[in-house]
């Protein structure tokens, strides 16, 4: 069950003082944190997939609980395997935003503690403090094999904030997570109203939605450079119009997005609107086209074109 952001968070004393500030996850490729960010705010707002550096950009949410407002900052997975002019951007991004919270939550996984995890914790330089969410503990055997990683971790990082073991998916875990999250922001009064839940337009998320469906449905078939523009976006009433692009790096891709006799581009041009009809909570007609452009993930202009900075 997702987690439910209205539930009844851990009993605090009368008179607690409120707390507000920005919460990075960050950590290695495909260790769940944008699962992890879906789950806390109970709704999805950041696409998965099995596909390393599936999130390619800050995707901001606002989870606002009765003594506290975190502003959670998704981040994407780095990675030190493909270094190119692509990666290169998305590493600086994760970068940033670690480097930039006043929280910062290095999600990793519960059975596989890697040097990059380490690697990680080295660049997060200043006083935010660090929480480690041991993520994925439902693929132990038993739960308690975490024991020895959670000595582990904090014998090589002993200045750490908290260690704790979760499961985004399923959301156990997930309340001792917030509040050890919450006990170490700083005093402030909240920055978003209550009912606020991202920084991003719909515009954005419509292009999110469509590259998942592209990593869903193709899998390995389509290569990593690929990814989605926004041609058009009107709204009419309760009514949005949307017209995208999915861009390739070469000709052999497009047949493999297309289909065959168009079955594909149909079945992700149908499954992306219904949820986008369900995020925007409103009708919603998609087209989508198929565009080659080689070497887009190697060039700066085209990069900063798509809205990679």
């Amino acid at each position: 069950m997702p987690h439910d952001p209205s539930a009844s968070p851990s009993p605090v004393a009368e008179g607690t003082p409120f707390r507000c500030g920005y919460v990075a996850l960050v950590g290695r490729p495909n260790t769940g944190k944008s699962t992890l960010l879906n789950q806390l705010l109970g709704q999805m707002l950041s696409i998965t997939a099995d596909r390393a550096q599936t999130t390619r950009h800050r995707i901001q949410g606002v989870l606002s609980r009765p003594h506290a407002q975190l502003i959670l900052v998704d981040s994407p997975g780095y990675q030190t395997q493909r270094i190119n002019p692509l990666n290169k951007i998305l590493n600086r991004t994760a970068q940033s935003v670690g480097q930039q919270a006043d929280v910062v939550v290095l999600v990793t996984e519960a059975g596989r503690w890697r040097r990059q995890d380490d690697e990680i914790l080295g660049w997060l330089k200043g006083d935010a403090p660090v929480i480690v969410a041991l993520n994925k503990i439902d693929q132990l055997r038993n739960v308690n094999e975490v024991l020895p990683l959670i000595a582990q971790v904090h014998e090589a990082h002993p200045g750490l904030a908290a260690i704790v073991p979760i499961c985004a998916r399923n959301g156990q875990g997930i309340e001792a997570l917030l509040d050890a999250i919450e006990s170490n922001l700083p005093e402030g009064e909240a920055i978003y109203g209550e009912d606020e839940l991202t920084d991003r337009p719909e515009r954005f998320f419509a292009a999110e939605i469509v590259r998942e469906k592209l990593f869903r449905l193709l899998g390995e078939e389509l290569p990593y450079e690929s990814t989605v523009v926004i041609d058009r976006f009107e709204e009419e009433g309760n009514l949005r119009r949307i017209a995208a692009t999915i861009i390739v790096e070469r000709r052999a891709h497009k047949p493999i997005v297309l289909g065959h006799g168009g079955e594909r581009i149909k079945r992700i041009a149908s499954e992306a609107r219904q949820d986008m009809e369900r995020m925007f909570d409103g009708k919603v007609f998609l087209t989508l086209w198929v565009q080659v452009r080689s070497g887009w993930a190697k060039d700066a202009a085209h990069l900063r074109s798509y809205g990679y900075e």
